[in-house]
């Protein structure tokens, strides 16, 4: 879409006859993001990414969808048609718009609770039988392609088999965390893991690196080695620091947030390889075997070119197939790997995006200190410690306000709820890795300011964006668990440590509330809620009166929204979110 309209002249010239033009980064202003994506949803039944929203001065929307063609084709409606027709409602019935974007303002600011009866076991149970439903018992996973690796359906995964014993639970994610790694949606030559797959077989990413990713997956293969003492796992988590602490950190130490799928203007150039390039670097013998071992091929299996990947097998499992010794084949094709990246660092690399997050910096805390600690890695240690110094020397204002983003020396934007809820977690990683108790003292500082600045007294729950910051259209609470935990299911979880950690009652009160607040969503399509499962689990094992915890009356839910103008593009086919790069 940015190709095809909004670097297109014709658009461009229409839009700026008619509109004002903003575009929103959402990894800056997450808030401005829920609040329009809710928007979307409630208007077409589903959401994603490009978000197009039209609204009134007042910023009321009275439009929304996400990918538009720039013209009418298959079956959707273009943009311009679009913004033809929206222009001409609004200087011919602009009534009826602002009727509309009236109606549409006043449901989203309306947060029904969802009614539940039975117990956190009955969800917690539900939860596990949909993710049964949704496995790929053949590639791992869960649904169709594209495949998100979203870790922390998988740190639930593992965690209820721990709490129940249920093998087919830590079979899902074993499964999903093998076959993600032997895919191509794990960069073989310069480790780190893409944003997802495009097919059902891992085998093709969407190319681009996020950190939130990276550290989620680092969690769950740190969790799959605890549960099962397999190193496979040791090996999958050290990859991914490897390449964060070489590529993705900070000289001061934060970490930063993503890398392009693009380099030179094409998708994957920088990691794709033909045989005549491996060749070339490793020589003839050791070039062959390298190809055979990773499926580099003439043919390619990408657009005429090869991913690395071993879907086909480990590479133990090729030196039997090309009857040489196991034991020499790993070593070799580590030296290869080696070589071949050190080639590889000489091409166009994709363009990194140098913002340091504090959610997303704040999750590399906590797989850092978990592996520290699993792993007895110090430098792990002394590589989340000076992050979490970057956050408190550039992300902590003078008055004790932290901020979500820094870059080019500018710390911008007050932090969100994710920002608190994440770095009250991490804080509660390296309490529980080295048992100092000054890193307790921080994450009870922390917590107590999440409450005074996003909590909700009288319904429960934290709303995204803090009481003393800008005020939008509306205060959501989010409890969806996307592509990361949210911050309310965070919350929950670090009230659970704290109180494991104090035996302070107060902090069973809040769990109580939180999950009186949201028991009712969550039990309604608990796929979608992963992590404030997990957060459930240790509810049930860590305080077990809570279990008895019976829910309200569904509220009533308001009328369906309807567009002030046709639009037959959107053909929604389910209500999960979708980005479209």
């Amino acid at each position: 879409m940015e190709r095809e309209s909004f670097e297109d002249e014709e658009v461009a010239e229409l839009l700026n006859q008619n509109f004002v033009a903003v575009k929103v980064d959402r990894e800056e202003r997450p808030d401005i993001d829920n609040i329009y994506m809710n928007v979307c949803q409630a208007l077409t039944g589903q959401g994603g990414w490009p978000l197009t929203i039209i609204m009134t001065p007042e910023k009321k929307p009275f439009f929304a969808g996400t990918y538009f063609p720039k013209t009418s084709k298959w079956g959707r409606a273009g943009l311009v048609d679009i913004l033809r027709q929206a222009s001409q409602k609004w200087h011919e019935d602009r009534e009826t718009v602002l009727e509309a974007a009236e109606k549409i303002t006043q449901h989203i600011q309306h947060q029904p609770i969802g009614g539940f009866e039975g117990t956190i076991e009955d969800v917690i149970a539900k939860g596990y039988k949909y993710f049964r439903q949704a496995f790929d018992p053949e590639y791992g996973g869960f649904g169709a392609a594209p495949k998100f690796p979203t870790p922390h359906n998988l740190l639930f995964l593992i965690r209820y088999h721990q709490k129940t014993g249920a093998k087919p639970a830590l079979g899902m994610a074993e499964k999903t965390l093998k076959s993600m790694y032997l895919g191509g949606i794990n960069d073989h030559i310069g480790y780190g893991f893409s944003r997802y797959s495009t097919d059902r077989k891992w085998l093709v990413p969407h190319f681009e690196k996020m950190l939130y990713d990276n550290a989620l997956l680092a969690l769950a293969y740190l969790e799959a080695y605890q549960a099962t003492g397999v190193t496979f796992y040791i090996r999958a988590a050290e990859q991914i620091f490897h390449y964060v602490l070489r590529d993705m950190t900070n000289p001061e130490g934060g970490f930063y947030s993503a890398e392009d799928a693009d380099s030179e203007g094409v998708e994957g150039k920088f990691y794709l390889w033909q045989p005549s390039e491996v060749i070339k670097v490793l020589g003839e013998e050791k070039g062959n075997i390298f190809c055979r071992v990773y499926d580099i091929t003439e043919e390619g299996n990408f657009e005429g070119y090869s991913i690395p990947n071993l879907i086909a097998g480990t590479i133990e499992e090729k030196a039997g197939e090309l009857n040489v010794d196991e034991t020499w084949l790993v070593e070799e094709m580590a030296t290869c790997r080696e070589r071949l990246f050190q080639q590889r660092e000489k091409r166009t690399r994709p363009h990194r995006d140098d913002k340091i997050l504090t959610a997303w910096n704040s999750l590399m805390i906590v797989a850092l200190a978990r592996g520290a600690s699993v792993l007895n890695v110090p430098s792990y240690l002394d590589a989340a410690n000076k992050a979490l110094q970057f956050i408190m020397t550039h992300l902590v204002k003078s008055n004790g306000r932290l901020m979500a983003r820094f870059r080019d020396g500018e710390a911008a934007h007050p932090a969100y709820l994710d920002d608190y809820a994440f770095l009250t977690w991490g804080l509660l990683e390296l309490y529980q890795a080295t048992l100092e108790p000054g890193y307790l003292s921080q994450a009870i500082k922390w917590a107590e300011l999440t409450r005074d600045l996003f909590e909700d007294p009288s319904r429960g729950g934290y709303f995204f964006y803090g009481s003393d910051t800008e005020l939008l259209i509306a205060r959501p609470k989010e409890i969806y668990d996307g592509a990361i935990p949210s911050g309310n299911s965070v919350m929950t979880w670090n009230l659970l440590n704290l109180f494991a950690a104090t035996n302070n009652d107060a902090y069973l009160k809040a769990v109580e509330k939180q999950i009186k607040a949201f028991i009712g969503t969550v039990a309604g399509h608990p796929g979608g809620y992963s992590f404030f499962l997990t957060a459930l689990l240790f509810a049930a094992g860590t305080c077990a009166h809570l279990i008895d915890i019976i829910s309200h009356q569904q509220e009533t839910e308001m009328e369906t929204l309807h567009l002030p103008f046709d639009d037959d593009s959107t053909n929604a086919d389910d209500n999960q979110i979708h980005e479209v790069d």
